[in-house]
């Protein structure tokens, strides 16, 4: 007989003073599926993950000039390359998706420090990272483990709350502007609106973010793409009952995320992921096919 196959996907809600700070956390384990390679695509949220039985094998990082290599814990910043992440038949672990704005609350550092870039967690939150990873992994389920991570950061938090954004801040209020509005707001209006000059808010947000207002805006709006794309994907994979359809409407999903035509959300595409929407909607059925879920 073949080894049991093993397919644990959870998302948890962070605890409420977290809200605002941590979008999510997603925890995962598979076993017994076929060796694949995961694109981590470009998103407005930092990426931190504590594995849990076996290392994270980044293939590429989305900085070309990172030496490829093995992560019991990561932590990366906001991009405009994808990552590639080598998955030899298991993976496991916790991703925690941290907002730019809680970085120097969680992180004790801008998020613009980590721009493009994946480190060792431990190289950013220090020695303390090892005792809760270890902490996660003798923890006899999902809630438990999530109940680790939530107390680490809010202890982390209330270490370095005194050096947060605060709400009202003009950098703040360009992001959740730029959330709301889904990418589509012209950077010449949220400078107004901010009363900073363009190029003083731009300057402010990449420190502060990591990417300048039009690139997030960029990122946002990609990211809100294709998880639409993969949504609308996966309901006709379902309703077909698992067997591969044409391409959902990729015309009409441009339109709706604010792209000039499909030929705008290819290039978008190419530039962020590296491939094709077709391209990459043929490697989620792939995963999903052999059982792998990715978190995010």
């Amino acid at each position: 007989m073949g080894a049991e196959i093993v397919d644990e996907a959870v998302r948890a809600t962070p605890a409420a003073p977290l809200r605002g700070l941590v979008g999510w956390c997603s925890g995962y384990r598979q076993r017994g599926i076929p060796p694949s390679r995961h694109r981590g695509l470009p998103s407005p949220w930092l990426t931190l993950i504590l594995t849990l039985d076996e290392p994270l094998s980044m293939a590429a990082h989305p900085d070309p000039a990172a030496a490829p290599g093995d992560y019991p814990t990561l932590l990366g910043g906001l991009h405009l390359a994808p990552a590639l992440i080598d998955i030899p038949g298991r993976q496991s672990g916790i991703q925690v998706a941290i907002s730019p704005l809680g970085a120097r609350v969680l992180l004790g550092l801008p998020a613009g420090e980590l721009a493009g870039t994946d480190v060792h967690a431990d190289d950013v939150l220090g020695a303390g990272v090892h005792e809760v990873h270890d902490r996660i992994r003798e923890a006899p389920d999902w809630p438990a483990r999530f109940r680790v991570v939530d107390s680490w950061l809010l202890d982390v938090m209330f270490h370095h709350e005194h050096v947060g954004i605060t709400c009202a801040s003009p950098v703040a209020y360009a992001w959740h502007r730029l959330l709301t509005a889904g990418g589509r707001l012209r950077i010449d209006t949220l400078a107004a609106e901010t009363g900073f000059s363009d190029r003083h808010l731009r300057n402010r947000f990449r420190q502060e973010v990591g990417l300048t207002p039009k690139a997030a805006a960029r990122v946002i709006r990609f990211d809100l793409a294709r998880r639409r794309l993969a949504t609308l994907s996966h309901s006709r994979l379902r309703s077909s009952e698992g067997k591969p359809m044409g391409l959902p409407d990729l015309a009409g999903l441009a339109a709706d995320c604010g792209y000039a035509d499909q030929s705008h959300l290819d290039r978008e595409f190419s530039a962020l992921a590296s491939c094709t929407p077709s391209a990459w909607l043929a490697e989620e059925f792939r995963n999903i096919q052999s059982g792998h879920h990715p978190p995010a």
